[in-house]
């Protein structure tokens, strides 16, 4: 039988999400967080996709709920019954893609828009 795998305390988790670099990310309900704003519908249905693109690779699965111009996602290891490493690290990459955008002076342009916002 595999060994369960360690989930966090709350406060743990608060720290863990500041350690990775996640403050916009937040613990409610037993589950890590985080709503991005998009300049509309499109926008919203590439950044659904980049994240079921990357969850389905790391075969871990976040909660999703999208609007015109939103999206949310919650992530736990339900297998866990909580907050796990593999929580941490999915986050962070879905952060890494979400946020992305070319360095000043690369070649790429970047969306003249609002884009995917942070905030």
């Amino acid at each position: 039988m595999a060994e369960k795998e360690r989930t966090y305390s709350d406060e743990e988790v608060q720290a863990k999400l500041k350690e990775h670099g996640l403050e916009a990310w937040y613990l409610e309900d037993g589950w890590i967080r985080r709503k991005y704003n998009t300049d509309g519908w499109p926008t919203t249905l590439m950044l659904t996709n980049a994240i079921g693109f990357l969850c389905e690779a790391a075969y871990h699965h976040a909660d999703l709920a999208i609007t015109w111009g939103k999206i949310w996602v919650k992530l736990k290891t339900h297998l866990a019954g909580g907050i796990t490493d593999k929580d941490f690290a999915l986050a962070k990459q879905i952060e890494a893609v979400a946020l992305w955008r070319p360095e000043p002076g690369s070649p790429l342009p970047g969306n003249p828009k609002k884009f995917v916002v942070g905030k």
